[in-house]
């Protein structure tokens, strides 16, 4: 099994990740103190294989117990302005756009690192709490019982994560289907669309029809004046006849102009009074 190589980088989070990997297979390799700091060196390289020989030269590390090599790590890789820097990176740490999961990676990396700011698992809620986002934070702590366990806060901010993610898409996808219906309505519409005219000119259909709606009112009060005139012709012949056959007026050869001024007036009253009787009905 081969152990996870060291380089000595300058960030503490990946020392701490180092130093659990590396304990977790001398565990499981069953060595004794000597030999799991024996091990421990081979794994360190370049600036950390260069740190380790400083200490072989001020110790006796033959000797050295496992406990006492964790110890020198520490104070080289975890020192005070290092501790400091990440106390307050873990007491500022928001959320912000990280998945739930993604946060609480990041929060729990750096509270194996400040240990002394979660002294019991109530603070450690507390802080989780506060790092979460406001609207999963509400939803967590929502309810009689909030949670005073990390793993029922965890579960709980998981399970709001959800719910909250899928009440975004469900209201995208609402709007984007609204938005799309507008936008086919827009080029449905066939009163907005225009064609070329015979003069080359756009032409609007809502514009045609009005046009249509205006002509064909004219169409019928011309068909309403010419049924008129026929009315009006067709009584003057009958009236003519009527005279004639009652011999009520002189023949048209004896006095041509007194009959044609008395067959107009008489004309003329009788036609009246048939268009009064035609537009009562």
């Amino acid at each position: 099994m081969k152990a996870p190589e060291f380089e000595g980088p300058t960030d503490p989070i990946a020392a701490d990740n180092w130093l659990i990997d590396i304990q977790v297979i001398l565990d499981f390799m069953r060595l004794t103190e000597q030999e799991k700091v024996l091990c421990a060196s081979f794994a360190l390289k370049k600036d950390a294989r260069h740190w380790w020989r400083t200490v072989q030269m001020r110790r006796d590390v033959t000797t050295m117990s496992w406990q006492d090599f964790v110890s020198e790590f520490r104070t080289m890789y975890f020192n005070r302005e290092i501790l400091a820097a990440q106390q307050d990176e873990f007491t500022s740490l928001r959320q912000g756009t990280m998945t739930v999961m993604e946060a609480i990676n990041k929060f729990e990396q750096l509270a194996r690192l400040c240990p002394e700011l979660v002294p019991g698992e109530t603070e450690k809620v507390r802080l989780m709490m506060k790092m979460f986002r406001s609207d999963i934070a509400k939803q967590v702590s929502a309810g009689d019982s909030p949670p005073t366990r990390v793993s029922d806060c965890i579960s709980r901010a998981i399970r709001a994560e959800y719910w909250i993610n899928r009440d975004k898409e469900e209201r995208a996808q609402f709007f984007k289907a609204k938005k799309e219906e507008k936008a086919m309505g827009k080029q449905t519409q066939p009163r907005q669309n225009f064609e070329m005219n015979q003069k080359g000119q756009p032409r609007n259909f809502a514009q045609g029809s009005k046009q249509f709606g205006r002509n064909k009112r004219k169409e019928t009060l011309l068909a309403r004046v010419s049924q008129e005139t026929t009315l009006r012709k067709r009584l003057l012949v009958e009236m003519r006849a009527i005279v004639i056959a009652t011999q009520c007026v002189p023949s048209a050869g004896e006095n041509t102009r007194e009959y044609a001024g008395w067959d107009q007036m008489l004309v003329t009253s009788v036609v009246k009074k048939a268009i009064l009787q035609r537009t009562a009905l």
